[in-house]
């Protein structure tokens, strides 16, 4: 991200001063009425990652190290479908319903993991 911003931020301070150079004059020293559009852009960047990007990315990241830590046992939603991890190949997983059927989905399709402890255990009666 850092990459982007600094180029980006060069090429907006440069065209501002091409388009003051285009209208002849030079803006007084101090006058910030040339610099406003520049100044509401970056604000909009700065927002932008704080508020949408940032959190995006750390919730990817811990979905990855959810699905990193997979074990034998642990309760799964993959696509709306729930079951418990019987095995665990390099970029899939296979899921044991309830019915005792298995199923194989990739890990990316994952979106929720509860280990064996966390997962709520049956009750008789």
């Amino acid at each position: 991200m850092k990459k982007f911003i600094a180029p980006f931020l060069c090429a907006l301070l440069l065209a501002a001063q091409g388009l003051a150079a285009e209208n002849g004059e030079a803006p007084p020293p101090g006058d910030w009425s040339g610099y406003q559009g520049i100044v509401i852009i970056l604000v909009g960047v700065i927002f932008m990652y704080f508020i949408l990007w940032r959190p995006e990315q750390k919730k990817r990241k811990a979905l990855e190290e959810q699905r990193s830590s997979l074990k034998k046992g642990d309760k799964v939603t993959a696509l709306g479908i729930i079951g418990h991890v019987d095995n665990i190949k390099e970029h899939t997983v296979i899921l044991k319903m309830v019915d005792g059927s298995k199923i194989e989905v990739l890990k990316a399709a994952i979106s929720d993991v509860m280990n064996e402890e966390e997962a709520p255990q049956k009750s008789d009666g």
